[in-house]
C-alpha cells in the first residue's frame, strides 16, 4: 500500500509514487526556503508550509500536541511502535481513503522520529489547487444552495464509508478551484462501522465550529437556515 524506511532513528512512509524521491531533507522547511522553493504558508495551531518540487505542490506539517499537555511537551509523543504513532495512523488512513475515490489530498510522505521512549512527527501532503476552507468563503460570502449541498453530501459520502473524523470543522473542508469539496486533517481520525452516534457527534462539532467562527469574526455571512439546509442535505444522503 505505501513503503517504509529506516534512515538512521528516523521512519520514513512514502507514497510508492514519490518513495525515490523523498528524503529526511523533505521534511525541513528550511531547506525548502534555502531552495526558494515555499510557495505558501498558512498559520494555525503551527505553520504549515507549502512547497513546490517539479511537479507536486505539497504541504508539510508537523505533529504539535495541544490543551495542557502541549505547553510541557509540545511535539513529543509516547513510542509504543510504528502502528501506534498518529503519523503511522494518519498515513494509512489516507492511503485507505485515496484508494475508496474519497475527496482527500493525496499523502506523499511522513516521518517518525524516535528517540527512545518518545517520537515526534511530520506529514507531507499533496496540496489542493486553489484551496477555499469553507471559512475562508464565508468571510467574504454566503454559501450558495449547491455548495452547502456538495458540503452535505461529500460529508455524508464518508460517513457511508465509515471514516470517522476527530475534528470535523469548517478550517477542514475545502473547495478546490473547480469547486469540488474536500476534508482534510486527519490525525486520531479512523475507518469504524457507520452508526448514527459517531456521525451525528461529528456533525454536532461541525455545527459549533460555524457558531465558533461567527462569534470570531466580524463579518461570517452564515445565518440558522444555511445550517437547516446543509443537515437535510446530509440526512437525505446519509444511508443509515
Amino acid at each position: 500500500m505505501f513503503n517504509q524506511q529506516t534512515i538512521n532513528e528516523h521512519i520514513i512512509l512514502s507514497h510508492p509514487e514519490y518513495s525515490a524521491q523523498v528524503s529526511l531533507n523533505w521534511f525541513d522547511n528550511e531547506y525548502w526556503q534555502q531552495q526558494e522553493k515555499i510557495v505558501g504558508t498558512k498559520k494555525g495551531r503551527a505553520t504549515a508550509w507549502f512547497f513546490c518540487h517539479h511537479d507536486l505542490t505539497a504541504v508539510l506539517r508537523h505533529y504539535w500536541r495541544g490543551g495542557l499537555v502541549g505547553k510541557v511537551l509540545s511535539d513529543q509523543y509516547l513510542y509504543r511502535g510504528i502502528k501506534n504513532t498518529r503519523v503511522y495512523q494518519e498515513f494509512a488512513l489516507m492511503m485507505q481513503l485515496i484508494e475508496l475515490g474519497l475527496n482527500v489530498p493525496m499523502p506523499i510522505a511522513a516521518k517518525i522520529s524516535v528517540q527512545g521512549l518518545i517520537y515526534r512527527g511530520d506529514i507531507i501532503t499533496q496540496a489542493i489547487t486553489g484551496a477555499q476552507s469553507v471559512l475562508d468563503v464565508l468571510k467574504t460570502r454566503p454559501l450558495t444552495k449547491q455548495e452547502l449541498e456538495q458540503i452535505a453530501h461529500t460529508i455524508a459520502d464518508f460517513h457511508n464509508h465509515g471514516v470517522y473524523h476527530a475534528d470535523l470543522n469548517i478550517n477542514n473542508i475545502l473547495f478546490d478551484e473547480t469547486g469540488e469539496v474536500y476534508i482534510i486533517d486527519f490525525d486520531r481520525g479512523e475507518l469504524k462501522p457507520p452508526a448514527s452516534h459517531w456521525q451525528q457527534a461529528n456533525m454536532t462539532r461541525l455545527a459549533r465550529s460555524f457558531h465558533k467562527e461567527q462569534g470570531r469574526n466580524q463579518v461570517m455571512h452564515w445565518q440558522p437556515s444555511d445550517w437547516q439546509q446543509l443537515h437535510t442535505a446530509y440526512q437525505s444522503t446519509l444511508k443509515i
